[in-house]
């Protein structure tokens, strides 16, 4: 099963990413009012490490300086990112927190474009961003606003840094061992905010069932896609989640889409189709 998830090309490793955490977020948020958000991000990055760390076996002792030097910050901003999402989407709705956060991985594409046609890719998800974004709800928490900003700051460097580590690690090792070190700093604010203290069977088993969709299989994934694809074809192809938050918002919490919101998932969708087959195209001349 393992080497099968792995073997996923990277296209339909994105796709299947942002569907598993899609799912994932619906979970998280009905978890919030009982341990709050830093104990949902604990129990999601604290049990996803535990089920990597099994699952691959890093070997620490061999990873070179060089390794931990990239594994180490790739970790922290992976559990930066999870933790201030949750704190986020808790205090603003989860449809504009996708969108606040892709802004990270859109300034990314912008500064790694080198070519006339990436900009327009970028342009057009650009378009669909401001067309899903609800900038017409009042008394949208700025503090929530911040927090999805910041969170898009840390998204655009796990990119990066993912991008980095695994060209010098297996992507099995790699993201156990950066899930590892979020572990290590997310956990420690569950446990301040005393939200595990609620923690029943059932909050567990929904904590299982969020780490598989949230982090486990999807960081699995997005480090496979990010060893086969620049960071700026990977961020493009990210500009889906705004999309696949507000389709999976219709489906579980009965939200219709406005038709400027269908149009929205339409551009991102066409932008990140075309920014996949030119950047195809291109490694195809350059061979």
């Amino acid at each position: 099963m393992k080497n099968k998830l792995i073997n996923i090309p990277p296209l339909p490793a994105i796709l299947l990413a942002i569907i598993s955490v899609q799912f994932g977020a619906a979970i998280a948020k009905s978890l919030f009012p009982a341990i709050g958000a830093a104990g949902t991000a604990s129990l999601r990055i604290g049990i996803s490490a535990i089920i990597l760390l099994l699952a691959y076996r890093p070997n620490l002792r061999a990873i070179t300086p060089e390794q931990w030097k990239l594994v180490i910050p790739y970790g922290l901003s992976l559990g930066s990112m999870n933790l201030i999402f949750y704190l986020a989407i808790e205090r603003i709705p989860v449809g504009l927190g996708v969108t606040l956060e892709f802004i990270g991985p859109l300034v990314l594409a912008v500064f790694g474009s080198k070519r006339m046609v990436d900009y327009f890719w970028v342009l057009l998800a650009a378009i669909g961003i401001a067309l899903i974004a609800p900038w017409s709800g009042n008394g949208i928490d700025l503090i929530g606003v911040f927090f999805a900003l910041l969170a898009g700051v840390f998204w655009a460097t796990y990119i990066v840094l993912g991008g980095k580590v695994s060209k010098v690690m297996k992507d099995g090792d790699a993201v156990s061992t950066g899930m590892l070190f979020a572990s290590l700093l997310i956990v420690p604010f569950g446990i301040m905010e005393n939200g595990l203290s609620n923690l029943t069977p059932t909050y567990l088993g929904m904590g299982i069932a969020l780490a598989l969709l949230s982090s486990a299989i999807p960081f699995t994934l997005e480090m496979k896609a990010l060893g086969q694809l620049p960071p700026r074809t990977f961020s493009i192809l990210m500009s889906l989640e705004p999309a696949a938050a507000s389709i999976c918002a219709f489906f579980f919490l009965q939200e219709h889409l406005a038709s400027s919101e269908i149009l929205a998932v339409f551009f991102v969708i066409i932008a990140s189709a075309g920014s996949t087959m030119t950047a195809k195209k291109a490694i195809q001349i350059k061979d």
